[in-house]
């Protein structure tokens, strides 16, 4: 027998005519990226950081640049009706391409624009953050992938003492049959600035078999805060998703992340989160909730590389149906990085006897005074508590919904922002309303 050489995922760089003039470092950057992607192997079963996924989600041979979406002003209209009360920056995005932006809420002292416009007016600002962390986590071929494309997303970058303290909210509107978006958000927080971000992923229509492949990076400079959250809820019979993001934090910065996974039939997400100078605190927080055949695949890194810095991890996953889960993390503590502080915890609550939890939690310690720990449990919802919620006029099945959004919940409450806290609890109570009653 011989072996087929697998087709190529794309034929050409997925790039589309820019109206802004791309700085030259970029468009170099983009063409590297390019070879790196064509001369990178597929993910296979005999890389540990593929570990347990389904590798039959990612035969791409099909993919193409989305097209520009029709009925623009539907899409408007239903991402302003999901809207916060109070925001201060307002992007829509479809098919990779910005059809709506309102900024009126951005202060003095924040750069809050698409990324395209930010490359060409504030090129040399993007260049000392964009892509500096190597996909180290098994998407490096997903990264090159996206560096090669044409971007949407946002730039922020908020300047030395400035706090905006509403925030920005950013929508990417995916459809059409092998049809891929490259979605890129870049949040820089300088010294003693703060800025928070949410992005929300959704699919156009149901049935939609796009792929999103996206990329996060946050910096936060010397006492910088940070707060960015993903709201992932596209077409879950079809829809793909990538997203990788890498966190930087500099002395005394605090950077906090989130992922909230409701939708898509495939998932994949990695985070590298390096405590770069003394003080720095990272926490890295995950709700999902998978039912049906989705899956939902998880890795992650907490980089120690200096003294008294801090990290959390917590990841709550309810599974339903034959619904899977995958989540692998490593706390990695640097030589000389003393009095570090870590914690890594990823929890799984299983709704069905069909549902599937792997996890794969790490530690690497190679410093003194060090205070880490790492942990997972999976298990279902106990009798005694469905009885309890009975027993007081409750039917089972609404029981098991209270107790698993309680639990997800954990996570959210965790979030900076009432308004933003408020609006994740109605979404993912929205999808709990959408699993078949058992």
């Amino acid at each position: 027998m011989t072996s087929e050489e697998p087709a190529p995922w794309m034929a050409a760089p997925p790039v589309h005519e820019s109206e802004h003039a791309l700085p030259d470092w970029y468009l170099q950057l983009q063409k590297r990226n390019w070879e790196t992607f064509l001369k990178s192997p597929d993910p296979s079963r005999t890389d540990e950081k593929w570990r347990f996924s389904d590798l039959r989600q990612i035969r791409f041979s099909e993919l193409v640049p989305a097209a520009p979406a029709e009925n623009p002003e539907a899409l408007i209209e239903r991402a302003k009706n999901e809207l916060p009360a109070d925001y201060a920056a307002h992007f829509v995005f479809a098919n990779n391409r910005l059809i709506h932006s309102e900024t009126g809420g951005v202060v003095e002292g924040v750069v809050c624009l698409p990324f395209n416009q930010a490359l060409a007016g504030h090129g040399d600002l993007v260049k000392e953050h964009f892509m500096k962390e190597e996909a180290t986590l098994g998407g490096s071929k997903f990264a090159a992938l996206h560096g090669s494309a044409s971007l949407s997303g946002v730039f922020v970058h908020a300047a030395k003492g400035v706090e905006q303290e509403k925030p920005v909210i950013v929508h990417h509107f995916a459809g059409g049959e092998y049809q891929t978006v490259f979605p890129h958000t870049l949040v820089v927080a300088g010294e003693n600035a703060s800025v928070s971000v949410m992005e929300t992923f959704e699919s156009i229509s149901e049935g939609e078999k796009s792929l999103v492949v996206g990329m996060v990076d946050l910096a936060a400079e010397a006492a910088g805060r940070v707060q960015y959250v993903a709201l992932q809820d596209q077409s879950d019979s079809g829809a793909k998703h990538v997203q990788i993001n890498s966190s930087r934090a500099g002395r005394d910065a605090r950077i906090k992340s989130a992922f909230v996974n409701l939708g898509a039939s495939w998932v994949r997400n990695e985070s590298m989160n390096r405590m770069m100078e003394n003080g720095s605190d990272i926490q890295v927080l995950a709700a999902n909730l998978a039912n049906g055949t989705q899956e939902y695949d998880q890795r992650t890194w907490q980089s120690h590389e200096a003294q008294h810095t801090t990290s959390d991890l917590l990841f709550k996953n309810a599974l339903y149906d034959e619904s899977r889960t995958i989540f692998e993390g490593l706390i990695q503590v640097h030589p000389g990085s003393h009095h570090t502080d870590s914690y890594q915890t990823c929890r799984n609550l299983l709704g069905s006897d069909k549902a599937e939890a792997n996890a794969m939690p790490g530690l690497e310690i190679d410093a003194d005074q060090v205070k880490c720990s790492h942990g997972s449990t999976s298990g279902q919802i106990s009798d005694e508590e469905i009885f309890y919620l009975q027993a007081r006029g409750i039917p089972a099945e609404d029981a098991r919904q209270m107790i698993s959004l309680g639990f997800m919940n954990e996570s959210i409450a965790r979030l900076a922002g009432d308004q933003i806290k408020e609006h994740l609890v109605e979404r993912v109570s929205a999808k709990f309303k959408t699993l078949k009653r058992v």
